[in-house]
């Protein structure tokens, strides 16, 4: 439904978008993540039309984004950072303002309205001035005005800032029940988010792709790791590479001149006794044990410092 291939952006010398290729299938609820200034906002700008690449191709239904793009945004609910709305309009005359605008038949018009009201959850402020309006409510009218033409694909660029908890609920939601009906691709800051409302996710780092999998592989592979932090009475000058040496460890932190290690291990309480037993037998002393599983803002944190701390390293 989305093919995005070999798509780079520059902004005179500055490259935002490096040679990205994607997809997004039919159906599907894809979470499209990474720090700012990573070149989300700006791949989901040239996807929507609305700004032109250097060089790649994207393809939206089979049609292409710079040789067709009426037929695109004809396909396409879009809700960019700052919700597009008119403050000295009413919060219906902007809908059916919007679902004229994109085509939508006179015969259709009232029922998609009052369907995108209905799934916004906005009935009760239908025919108030959205000037006099909480920034909730602005960004749920920024969600209801994407999805009031019924489009086949969702662009959606952090659909959930300024809401309540529960409306954030309620949005999170109203993304399950559009997986398969509509293709969704869903930028957001709130890991959590993302692992509630997709079904895969693309992580970029400074315009490149740094990984790309579904969220049953991601968290099959999260539950088979872990973090075990330790704190020791004392420093012995030769712990550090024994635990290290451990069966199981894959990565060792410690603060200079700290007495902590924070390791990185393969999950399993055997990795984590044998860590114990290095402390224990070293005379360092245990003072404090505590063993966590990996998140997916663990793994999002991993993949985008790494890559930052590698090109200081070059530089």
């Amino acid at each position: 439904m989305i093919e995005v291939a070999n798509l780079t952006k520059n902004y005179g010398p500055y490259r935002a978008v490096d040679n990205l290729s994607f997809s997004v299938r039919k159906g599907e609820v894809v979470g499209f993540l990474g720090p700012n200034g990573a070149g989300k906002t700006t791949t989901m700008k040239i996807i929507t039309g609305f700004m032109a690449a250097s060089s790649g191709s994207v393809r939206v239904a089979g049609f292409d984004v710079f040789e067709n793009p009426l037929e695109v945004k004809k396909k396409i609910g879009y809700l960019p950072e700052t919700p597009p709305v008119y403050g000295e309009m009413t919060v219906e005359s902007y809908l059916k303002f919007v679902a004229k605008l994109k085509g939508v038949e006179k015969e259709r018009l009232h029922e998609l309205v009052e369907r995108a009201l209905k799934k916004t959850d906005l009935g009760s402020v239908r025919t108030r001035l959205i000037q006099n309006l909480s920034k909730g409510y602005r960004q749920r009218i920024g969600i209801s005005q994407a999805l009031v033409s019924d489009p086949e694909v969702l662009i959606l660029d952090e659909p959930t800032v300024g809401l309540d908890p529960r409306q954030v609920a309620e949005v999170r939601s109203l993304i399950k029940e559009l997986a398969g009906q509509h293709t969704v691709l869903l930028s957001t800051h709130i890991l959590p988010e993302v692992q509630a409302s997709c079904q895969r996710i693309v992580i970029i780092n400074k315009g490149k792709i740094v990984m790309q999998d579904a969220i049953e592989s991601l968290s099959a592979r999260m539950s088979n790791s872990g973090r075990v932090f330790l704190r020791v009475n004392q420093q012995v000058p030769t712990l550090v590479s024994s635990l290290k040496e451990t069966r199981g460890v894959t990565a060792l932190r410690q603060p200079a001149g700290a007495d902590s290690f924070e390791i990185d291990t393969d999950g399993s309480k055997e990795t984590a006794a044998a860590l114990a037993a290095k402390v224990v037998n070293s005379g360092a002393g245990l003072f404090e044990m505590r063993q966590e599983s990996f998140n997916l803002e663990d793994v999002f944190l991993k993949l985008t410092t790494s890559e930052e701390n590698q090109s200081r390293g070059q530089a």
